[in-house]
């Protein structure tokens, strides 16, 4: 039987395989990137077994577990587990704390089928506790330096294109701002920051100690910043990233509109369009309040008429009414309130050509 592992950087470095053998439930709360869930027990199993645990104890609730877990199904699970270990010889099987589930998993399957398959140990738990030690050091012994700029110069864009970039609204899945949804979903909070230490763990492992993110709220759509990292955010100096109004538009018109609209038909087929349109008046109807009652109204007829042309036609030219007017009506008044209040940590600003020349030059002095 081969011997617990505890290289938990080998394993997210290196991308090794993973198989989570822990219920759905506790899967769908959080998981490690790549990692796949081939459970010991399902949901209702492991509800039963821990009522079982609290009324009678551990040793009842493990005889029931292998009462549960017995005959077909228990050939049925192995199978799936050397499914598994056979595609994947240099895989790894991890539960919750690298306990009795995993123990057994490893156990069935070297009497079953034949085959060796490692355990983590300290499983998922001391797992988790790595990566969100690997942002706690990061934040601790790295420089950072903030990207803002107004909505719309193409943020997203400059971090993509430098080596020591971090994107967290990649990570996310959601583009920031209150039209920043899109069609695939969000993670949990919990996979977001693994994501996110991972990619932290992979840069350092490259020589990269330096780092460029930008400037966010605490929550990205509903993925929150480690607290280490938000609050550092406050401190790091900035570099701003400018662009004309003209760019701004046509940069949000096609992330927005164009590639979101193609994002929602790909997804949802027929119905893509339509859910599409519900989600851009359902994200104007999120800034109401901001906006006021009138603007709002007032907003809310171009895009309606925008929606409809495009529907008819596919032509998207009528957006650029209502994008143009929410800019230097709405978020360009924030943005250059933001800017006036950081002004001091702003070391640098420019267009996209400059600001990328300079903060790989920063990159190369720092690093």
């Amino acid at each position: 039987m081969s011997a617990d592992f505890t290289d938990y950087r080998d394993l997210f470095l290196n991308d090794r395989p993973l198989m989570d053998v822990r219920a759905p439930v506790e899967f769908s709360k959080g998981a490690f990137p790549g990692a796949v869930n081939l459970p010991l027990m399902n949901d209702q199993e492991r509800q039963r077994v821990g009522t079982c645990f609290k009324q009678h104890g551990q040793q009842a609730a493990i005889e029931l577990g292998h009462q549960l877990v017995s005959g077909a199904i228990k050939a049925e699970r192995i199978q799936a587990w050397a499914g598994f270990a056979r595609a994947h010889p240099d895989g790894y099987l991890y539960c919750f704390r690298g306990g009795l589930r995993s123990q057994i998993v490893q156990q069935w399957l070297k009497a079953e089928a034949g085959l060796d398959c490692p355990r983590v140990a300290g499983g998922y738990k001391a797992m988790r506790h790595f990566l969100m030690n690997t942002v706690d050091q990061a934040v601790a012994q790295c420089d950072f330096v903030l990207l803002g700029g107004m909505t719309g110069t193409g943020k997203t864009e400059v971090l993509t294109q430098l080596p020591d970039g971090l994107d967290l609204e990649g990570h996310a899945n959601h583009r920031g701002s209150s039209f920043g949804k899109r069609a695939t979903g969000q993670p949990t909070n919990i996979d977001f920051e693994n994501r996110l230490a991972v990619d932290l763990l992979k840069k350092r492992a490259h020589g990269i100690e330096h780092f460029v993110l930008e400037d966010e709220n605490r929550a990205i759509g509903r993925c929150a910043l480690p607290l280490p990292l938000y609050q550092g955010m406050q401190q790091y100096p900035m570099v701003w990233l400018e662009d004309s109004l003209q760019g701004r538009v046509e940069r949000i018109l096609r992330d927005y509109v164009v590639d979101l609209c193609a994002e929602f038909i790909h997804v949802h087929g027929d119905e893509g369009f339509v859910l599409f349109s519900e989600r851009m008046l359902d994200s104007l109807n999120n800034v109401r309040k901001r906006l006021g009652g009138e603007r709002h109204r007032r907003l809310m007829l171009v895009m309606e008429d925008a929606l409809a042309e495009q529907g008819r036609s596919g032509t998207v030219e009528v957006h650029r009414g209502w994008i143009e007017a929410l800019l230097v009506e709405y978020y360009d008044p924030m943005y250059a309130f933001q800017r006036e209040k950081k002004g001091a940590r702003i070391e640098f600003a420019g267009e996209r050509g400059a600001v990328i020349e300079y903060l790989r030059e920063r990159g190369r002095q720092r690093g």
